[in-house]
């Protein structure tokens, strides 16, 4: 038989592929972080009708003579450069902005995706749109410590802040220093010990012909103490420690004209639940919480491939290590190469439609040549059969 036929058959197999692989990109043109793949083209094996010849003195040489026997599919890369930038607003949504792979696992396969479409499942767990467990580092007691083993990224609803007893209060503004003697200004401010109980704290400052006597109460223990100015500024009696609370009084004023002296602050609280979280480049989920606190929740585990091309596409938008890409190397958001993350966006498909189409002619073309290749050598060959009638 002709070796045009199977020529033509090498081509219309090899462009089919070509057909298959960019009607899947055009396909997924709108699938979040999908990344588009390029069919490449090789020669099969040529058979040697006659070998190269040496030159000679009276002769030169000449180059070997070969027929090729068709194409074949040499492999198909995957595009990985970004997509780009889709707001969604929410928070849950996550970016990649740089190299690395959000790192998941569903049942006991650890997959890895740039698709960073995820939820809260009804256990309080980080989830992707197919219930693969987001991994990452779960703070303890608002620490995250990132040299163990990572895990599912858990935030129970019930997470709570801790009370904070406070052992630290500050007053400010000014006393006025052309106060009657004997004129007293009277501040509060609400203070709370070890389990979040509140209490209130009362300072009472009275004018005297030295400066202000101030004197505390929180209910239960009672402290004195005397306050002197020189030229505005606190010169003795700059702090005041009521039932284990020191207050700071060192930032008063004492100039003519004003009375703003106030308790301006105090670093204790009360239990807060959790309100909502927000995601920082490092890719750490901080909550606010109902008493003001914002305290660190879990840090997203990022990957990295020595040969990124080499992972295999596991289906679900994810990828799966192979032995061509090389082992998964973790670490956090903007360390080690790896890229920053960022909240309430999603990375787009890298699909060029320009090009996709393109390339969808390219193929149709192709596949058209080839086909002509095998009826070209099928009216040969019934040119053939004809020389016997």
């Amino acid at each position: 038989m002709l070796r045009s036929l199977y020529s033509g058959i090498s081509g219309l197999r090899s462009h089919q592929t070509m057909l298959d692989v960019t009607g899947n990109n055009i396909a997924n043109v709108n699938t979040t972080a999908f990344k588009s793949s390029a069919v490449q083209f090789q020669d099969t094996l040529s058979q040697l009708t006659s070998g190269a010849r040496f030159a000679q003195a009276n002769s030169g040489g000449t180059n070997p003579a070969q027929v090729g026997l068709g194409v074949q599919v040499a492999g198909i890369a995957t595009n990985l450069t970004q997509g780009s930038t889709q707001s969604t607003g929410k928070n849950t949504d996550m970016l990649i902005t740089g190299d690395g792979y959000f790192v998941t696992k569903q049942g006991n396969e650890t997959t890895y995706t740039r698709a960073g479409s995820f939820g809260w499942d009804s256990m309080g767990r980080l989830t992707t749109a197919d219930g693969s467990l987001v991994q990452g580092w779960t703070a303890v007691n608002g620490v995250v410590s990132t040299g163990g083993t990572v895990g599912a990224i858990q935030v129970p609803r019930d997470v709570v802040a801790p009370a904070k007893a406070t052992t630290g209060a500050a007053v400010t503004g000014n006393l006025p220093a052309d106060a009657a003697v004997g004129d007293t200004v009277v501040r509060d401010i609400q203070v709370y010990n070890g389990v979040g109980a509140a209490r209130s704290l009362t300072l009472t400052f009275a004018k005297t012909a030295a400066g202000w006597n101030v004197s505390g109460t929180d209910g239960t223990t009672t402290a004195t103490g005397a306050m002197t100015f020189t030229n505005g500024t606190v010169a003795t009696g700059g702090s005041l420690t009521v039932g284990g609370v020191t207050v700071d009084l060192s930032k008063a004023t004492g100039y003519a004209g004003l009375k703003t002296a106030t308790i301006s602050s105090q670093n204790g609280s009360q239990v807060g639940a959790l309100q909502s979280f927000s995601l920082s480049g490092d890719g750490t989920l901080v909550g606010s919480f109902s008493n003001g606190a914002t305290v660190p929740i879990a840090q997203l585990a990022l990957a990295s491939f020595v040969n990124p091309g080499g992972l295999e596409k596991a289906g679900e938008s994810s990828y799966r290590a192979s032995v061509n890409s090389g082992d998964a190397v973790l670490g956090t958001p903007g360390t080690s190469g790896l890229g920053s993350v960022v909240a309430g966006a999603l990375e787009m498909s890298n699909v060029d439609l320009s090009q996709e189409f393109t390339n969808l002619i390219v193929a149709q073309r192709g596949f058209q040549a080839n086909a002509r290749i095998i009826t070209t050598s099928d009216e040969v060959l019934q040119e053939l059969t004809n020389l016997k009638r």
